[in-house]
């Protein structure tokens, strides 16, 4: 089954597509992390409302946000030759670091940043160097600890288009602690437009993950694209991960991390930074995932930065 969100006049409504991509509403208050939580719930909820509820809008009529607010955002880092070009930003020589072979290591995203597949996105403060990420990510529909990847694989419901915009310079800048990243990552993650149960790609299963097609645009001209089963780690690998040592629940998100060539930074570190400018106000980013949909977002600006010194150091450096 495919879901989606549309704004009406009395708030987020959850929907269900029906056959010939047309909305069909849900009871009232439920959203999609509510309706996973209790099994079986959000299949029952959608086939009564198939078979009972009036037609809506159609899809490409639709006023859609995003189709969850997840309560937590886990981005990975699964595919290698985008690892590469991204570490040749520093050494234009760096590979893939034996480390990626040995954990699909992720950073936390900030959940209160998600963005809808058509929203404005702004410039984050301070930033010159903006960038996207073309991306799929899972959707945990079940809870679970110490899950063994045989058994994440039960707890995966469904995939969403991911777009995890990116201060570059903040977040290299940051980076250089050794932390982060994080208010790289803070301003902006657009999902796409259509949350689709894992059932519905079973036929395009291929190695790690599906034979599905990926594509990212900036102003409609081609930027990158590639196919989601060169995933060098699978979502069940990833859900498994995750759960080590705590608990992935219903909504959490756990992104494929960026498929090559998804993202400008890594065109910069493979081909030089003049391949392609950073993202400017007025651009616009589409991304699109075969069969699981995607997303176009304009870049508008955002605000200034305001000053902010330490107690004591050099210079006092602010920003």
């Amino acid at each position: 089954m495919r879901f989606v969100r549309h704004r009406t006049d009395q708030g987020p409504r959850l929907a269900v597509l029906d056959d010939e991509d047309v909305l069909i509403d849900l009871p009232a208050a439920l959203d999609l992390p509510t309706l996973l939580g209790d099994d079986g719930r959000l299949f029952e909820t959608a086939d009564t409302a198939l078979r009972t509820a009036s037609r809506g809008v159609p899809l490409d009529a639709a006023d859609l946000t995003a189709p969850l607010d997840p309560p937590t955002v886990r981005d990975f880092s699964t595919f290698p030759e985008h690892t590469a070009g991204i570490a040749r930003n520093r050494d234009p020589d760096a590979g893939v670091p034996e480390e990626f072979w040995e954990i699909p290591a992720f950073y936390f995203s900030n959940p209160y940043a998600t963005v809808g597949p058509h929203d404005d996105v702004p410039v984050p403060p301070g930033c010159e160097r903006f960038d996207f990420e073309l991306e799929v990510a899972a959707v945990v529909g079940r809870a679970g600890r110490d899950l063994t990847v045989a058994q994440a694989a039960e707890h995966i419901a469904g995939f969403v288009v991911f777009n995890d915009f990116s201060a570059r310079d903040v977040q290299f800048h940051e980076m250089r602690l050794r932390l982060g990243p994080a208010k790289g990552k803070d301003t902006a993650t657009a999902l796409g437009t259509v949350f689709v149960t894992a059932d519905e790609l079973q036929d395009r299963a291929s190695g790690t993950s599906y034979d599905l097609t990926m594509r990212v645009l900036v102003n409609d001209e081609p930027i990158g694209a590639d196919r989601l089963d060169n995933m060098a780690w699978s979502f069940p690998a990833l859900a498994a991960y995750a759960s080590r040592g705590t608990w992935i629940r219903p909504g959490d998100l756990l992104g494929s991390g960026t498929c090559r060539n998804g993202c400008l930074a890594e065109l910069w570190g493979r081909y030089g930074e003049d391949v392609h400018p950073p993202l400017r106000p007025g651009d616009v980013v589409t991304t699109e995932v075969e069969l699981l949909g995607g997303t176009r977002n304009r870049i508008v600006p955002g605000g200034a930065p305001h000053e902010i010194r330490p107690g004591s150091g050099p210079g006092n450096a602010c920003w």
